[in-house]
């Protein structure tokens, strides 16, 4: 549990860094460019995503496997292009199915929109984008549950014992 809330820190602090980079090019576009709303809040996203990515990769994952690395940008560019629908859905839903369209309130559902599609990003990225390499098994803080330290599911291991599917930090195959 430890290591998925040091995992889930780390991402969180790429994805604080984020919001800022894309709420600041949301807010700049709004004030420099006769643009839509949404359109300039796709243009925030997107270049968060490319932010995001840099840090996800060189920072939060950075021990993840690298070997795949242009399936990995296939499918973060994929899952995050899933997150900037859901991300904008809110925004477009609340400014032109509501008619809220205030600054305020512009950026009011950007966040929000954020912040749910950050959910489901987090759940994707760490399931199949940066997956952890075989054998890798995350550090807990202590043994008291048998599970570290017992050689099971390492290469080492002499035993017949298979590795364990170990969901927070395997994903099936796609």
């Amino acid at each position: 549990m430890l290591a998925l809330v040091h995992e889930f820190a780390k991402f969180g602090t790429v994805g604080g860094l984020g919001i800022f980079v894309n709420l600041g090019v949301f807010n700049v576009c709004r004030g420099a460019t006769g643009l839509p709303v949404v359109r300039c809040s796709v243009i925030a996203t997107t270049v968060a995503i490319a932010f995001n990515y840099l840090g996800l990769r060189y920072f939060t994952y950075r021990d993840r496997d690298k070997s795949h690395r242009s399936r990995e940008v296939f499918l973060f560019a994929a899952f995050s292009g899933v997150g900037l629908v859901i991300e904008n859905g809110i925004l477009y839903a609340a400014t032109y199915g509501f008619g809220w369209a205030s600054p305020f309130l512009s950026n009011v559902f950007k966040f929000v929109g954020i912040a749910t599609a950050t959910l489901f990003r987090f759940w994707s990225y760490r399931a199949w984008v940066f997956r952890a390499l075989p054998g890798h098994v995350p550090r807990r803080a202590s043994g008291h549950d048998g599970a570290a330290g017992d050689g099971h599911g390492e290469p080492s291991n002499s035993t017949s014992k298979p590795a364990a599917y170990q969901p927070e930090t395997t994903a099936p195959p796609p």
